[in-house]
């Protein structure tokens, strides 16, 4: 790589694509974003376009470039939302369904007789994730259900099913793969062996032909084609999904550190030694594969900036405005509960119930506005607690994404948490990892490279007492206790 070129790196999430360019120094000189719409069909849908998707990127990386020219564009990264996927025609790569988010909860009822049935344990021991509508298998299941039923095209290899990575590349050009890191998040592979496994497909009706060939983190993967101004043949040297490729622009492989990244939901995640059993509440999951696959601890967590995006709809305020209301207001004893859809990591309860709890006639939007930013500090601080029994001591958190940008919250974090919080200093850290791997791919950076790469943060270290600390998580874990409360009895009916 010649002074002066550059890596594109290329993050699709939830609400929009991000396009980075990094040179050789580790630094960010260009950036731009379009933005991508859901739809809600139903109550619990949650669906995206992936004509839209792809057109999102395509925008994206044009902006990026326009003040670049693109022959100095040597290779791309990419990284992408996860669990997200949908059904397309291998032979013409047409869409025959939308893409389900991985937000989607259409399939909560299918998990339930799953575990029911007693096929929980498998699952987990298999593919090292609960079983819950999060992850792709029963998205996967629902698809074919309703476009193949008799699994005739899918079993012939007519059909695909594939995450938002697996389409991507399709729509570059050639067979169709996935990245191993978001291939282990369909609940479909074998976390051992890093293949499909045949007893997970057996037990969803997946059959195998449908489903993209699993590569490595750095591939093989389709040369660029299509995605102007990039020149065609430019190599695709990096995929990873995005909570992991936050971890690897963390250098998260570093010892006592975990990383959580703030957004809609969170993701709390580190790397741990490929035998680590974790308990119930957490995921192992595969961060990347790049010649040596790196396991990780995950715990997810389905609303933490939702919940100020909730309150916000509710009371009609800005989020912004909520935020200025929590940063001088003491919470005087209130917690949300955000268990909108059940609860996720540690606790994977989907029957919790979201809830309010400790108001006072005293109680007013300030105490409500605080409540809401302590539910995001609490759910992640609860998470690495019981991802400390799989790691050993952590003494680092390292924060990134949208809220993280707000001063009281990465405080307030520490300060529960009782460790230094190291807030990322740059934006778009997801597509920041997938080009250093992407460099690292093609000998811009070697292992030693990539440590000494400039990664500023802002510290925000505990200021408050260990008693305090305690006083306040013990008020948190009571509201969990009431939202997860189950009745005893059939309440008597108003009339009898």
């Amino acid at each position: 790589m010649a002074h002066g070129d550059v890596i594109l790196a290329v993050d699709q999430g939830s609400s929009s694509t991000k396009a980075l360019l990094v040179s050789a120094d580790g630094i960010a000189v260009a950036a731009a974003a379009a933005p991508v719409s859901s739809t809600f069909p139903h109550p619990g849908w949650v669906e995206q376009s992936p004509h839209e998707i792809w057109q999102s990127v395509q925008r994206a990386v044009a902006s990026c470039l326009e003040a670049m020219p693109p022959a100095r564009v040597v290779a791309v990264g990419l990284t992408n939302q996860r669990e997200s996927m949908l059904l397309w025609d291998r032979r013409t790569g047409e869409p025959l369904s939308p893409l389900i988010s991985w937000q989607d909860q259409r399939t909560a009822a299918a998990c339930a007789a799953l575990l029911d049935a007693g096929h929980g344990p498998v699952v987990r021991e298999r593919s090292g994730l609960p079983l819950d509508p999060m992850f792709s298998a029963t998205r996967a299941q629902w698809l074919l259900d309703h476009f193949d039923p008799g699994r005739r095209r899918a079993s012939n290899g007519d059909l695909c099913l594939g995450t938002v990575d697996a389409w991507l590349l399709s729509r570059l050009g050639g067979e169709p793969v996935i990245e191993v890191g978001n291939a282990s998040r369909t609940q479909l592979l074998n976390l051992h062996t890093r293949q499909w496994d045949t007893t997970l497909l057996d037990l969803f009706g997946i059959p195998v032909a449908a489903l993209p060939r699993v590569v490595s983190s750095t591939g093989p993967f389709p040369a660029v084609r299509g995605l102007a101004p990039v020149p065609d043949g430019t190599p695709m040297a990096a995929v990873l999904a995005d909570s992991h490729a936050a971890l690897f622009a963390h250098a998260g492989w570093l010892p006592g550190r975990i990383k959580a990244t703030y957004g809609t939901g969170s993701s709390v995640m580190g790397l741990c030694p490929t035998t680590t059993r974790v308990g119930d509440g957490l995921c192992l999951t595969i961060a990347w594969d790049d010649g040596d696959p790196a396991y990780a601890v995950e715990g997810n967590i389905r609303s933490t900036g939702a919940t100020l995006s909730w309150l916000s709809r509710c009371v009609g305020r800005p989020p912004e405005e909520l935020a200025d209301l929590a940063a001088g207001a003491s919470s005087d004893g209130v917690h949300i509960v955000p268990a909108f859809n059940g609860l996720g990591a540690p606790w994977w309860d989907a029957d919790a119930s979201g809830l309010i709890s400790g108001l006072t006639m005293g109680s007013g939007l300030p105490q409500l506005a605080r409540a809401a930013l302590e539910s995001i500090a609490f759910q992640v601080d609860d998470v690495v607690e019981a991802a400390q029994d799989a790691l050993g001591t952590i003494t680092t958190l390292l924060a990134d994404g949208g809220p993280s940008g707000n001063a009281i919250l990465m405080q307030l974090q520490a300060d529960l948490s009782g460790r230094q919080v190291h807030r990322a200093g740059q934006e778009a850290i997801s597509a920041l990892g997938a080009a250093h791997l992407a460099g690292r791919t093609i000998g811009l950076w070697d292992r030693t490279g990539l440590d000494g790469l400039p990664r500023p943060h802002d510290v925000f270290k505990p200021e408050l007492p260990a008693e305090a600390r305690h006083s306040l998580r013990s008020g948190w874990h009571t509201a969990l206790s009431r939202a997860r409360m189950r009745p005893q009895s059939r309440p008597r009916e108003l009339h009898e």
